[in-house]
């Protein structure tokens, strides 16, 4: 599964869920799409940096 992300320079791409964890943890990308929209970072809840422990349903869909 790949997931389209938008990073902080107004590119797009898509990348894998493990990468998608990586550049939020680099804060390098301004949101990200699930299947019920875009969650923007800062403004939406997404996971911390402690995501290995995160029990919730899996939302980062395309």
């Amino acid at each position: 599964m790949m997931i389209r992300v938008m990073y902080s320079d107004g590119r797009f791409d898509m990348v894998k869920p493990m990468m998608l964890d990586n550049l939020l943890d680099q804060q390098t990308v301004t949101s990200f799409k699930r299947n019920t929209g875009w969650a923007v970072v800062g403004r939406d809840q997404v996971r911390s940096s402690g995501r290995g422990n995160y029990r919730g349903t899996e939302r980062r869909l395309q």
